[in-house]
């Protein structure tokens, strides 16, 4: 095994086989656990794309809280679904679909067009031009802007889709979709994900879809593993310890070098940047 490899294995904390059922059992227990430990929370929220990660993070939430009203006898304890489309989604059926497989025990829909546009004509207005890549960073914010808007006004706290295959490579917006209070597939790649979807009975075209992040425009529907570079089977391998080829290899280390900066909090002068990978 590569050295590197060894190394960013032993931080996202991705076994190399597991037990879907012992992994659904403890990404519920994990979200359970965090409320017990915080007492004036009662609710969790959660952005659907339709995609596979929010599909599964949000069929976990709606369990964990089905369980927690159901040991506490406390019936505030509600799961949040936010559909949040920039304008018409494309794949809007998937979200729906999404939706229903999770049962959430609210299902919200707020268009972020109008605050999106707004931000862009304003920092346009001062002569600077927003890019395509940039604006969909600003609508991956705004997603989590309306999400904690929703947490705020509920008790509640903001699950996040994070997991091993994105995180390592910094596949996320800083302080949009990679901002959450809970991660509960942390430690998975998408194989492993796929593989819970699939044991909770989830409908195929939710997870076999390919991922993509939808969020530019030029770009529209762009797979993430063209964004990337590289396959999510050699991801996938790489993160359980097994072979790939070197130019996979090379490819994800450079990701998982260049990204630093998105995997830590933000930097003191008593920090050492390059021990916060």
């Amino acid at each position: 095994m590569r050295p590197l490899q060894k190394e960013i294995i032993a931080y996202e904390h991705v076994l190399p086989k597991i037990d879907p059922k012992q992994e659904i059992r403890r990404s519920i227990d994990f979200l359970k656990d965090y409320l017990k430990a915080n007492p004036f929370l009662k609710t969790y929220v959660l952005g659907i794309s339709g995609g596979q990660d929010s599909t599964l993070a949000g069929k976990l939430t709606a369990m964990a809280m089905r369980e927690m009203r159901q040991e506490t006898g406390d019936d505030s304890y509600q799961y949040i679904a936010v559909r949040l489309p920039y304008g018409v989604q494309a794949d809007a059926s998937d979200a729906a679909d999404a939706v229903a497989f999770q049962q959430p025990d609210q299902d919200l829909i707020v268009n972020i067009k109008k605050p999106v546009d707004a931000m862009v004509d304003a920092v346009e207005a001062t002569g600077l031009k927003i890019s395509d890549f940039n604006k969909g960073n600003i609508k991956a914010r705004q997603r989590m802007v309306v999400q904690y808007a929703i947490a705020g006004q509920n008790k509640g706290a903001v699950v996040g889709t994070d997991h091993a295959a994105e995180n390592f490579c910094g596949f996320f917006t800083k302080f949009g979709d990679g901002a959450a209070d809970v991660t509960p597939l942390f430690r998975l790649d998408k194989r492993q994900g796929r593989a819970m979807l699939q044991e909770l009975g989830c409908p195929e075209h939710l997870y076999l879809k390919a991922p993509t992040a939808d969020l530019e425009e030029e770009k529209p529907d762009l797979p993430d593993e063209v964004a990337l570079g590289v396959k999510y089977q050699d991801i996938d391998d790489y993160l359980e310890g097994k072979e790939v080829s070197e130019q996979a290899a090379e490819r994800i280390e450079t990701l998982w070098i260049k990204s630093r900066h998105k995997r830590h909090l933000p930097i003191t002068v008593f920090d050492d940047f390059y021990k916060h990978n």
